[in-house]
């Protein structure tokens, strides 16, 4: 009997389920909406939100108490969304964050 093989999971970092309030905005507007990130890591994360991004699309990331934090959209499905830090988070920021909003 063969087992099933489980699918690789090609993440680069370990992702922790977080609840916090950040806000997005595109390269070059001012104009910011709402966005709720579920898990992070130091190279990404993952957000929820009603507005429409495309994947490719470049956006600014403002994560409470730090400043904008450039990004790419990865990938779409229906409401969420996966996007990927230009720069990795420093661990000490990484291990704040997620000690302050970690998901019990």
């Amino acid at each position: 009997m063969q087992r099933a093989l489980k699918p690789r999971d090609h993440r680069r970092a370990q992702r922790l389920d977080v609840r916090l309030e950040a806000e997005l905005r595109e390269p070059g507007s001012s104009q910011r909406f709402e966005v709720t990130v579920v898990d992070l890591s130091v190279v990404g994360f993952r957000c929820e939100t009603s507005f429409t991004l495309k994947p490719g699309q470049r956006v600014f990331v403002t994560i409470p108490g730090l400043g904008p934090i450039e990004a790419v959209v990865e990938w779409r499905r229906l409401y969420a969304y996966g996007c990927s830090f230009d720069r990795p988070l420093h661990t000490a920021v990484f291990d704040l964050l997620v000690a302050r909003h970690r998901k019990r």
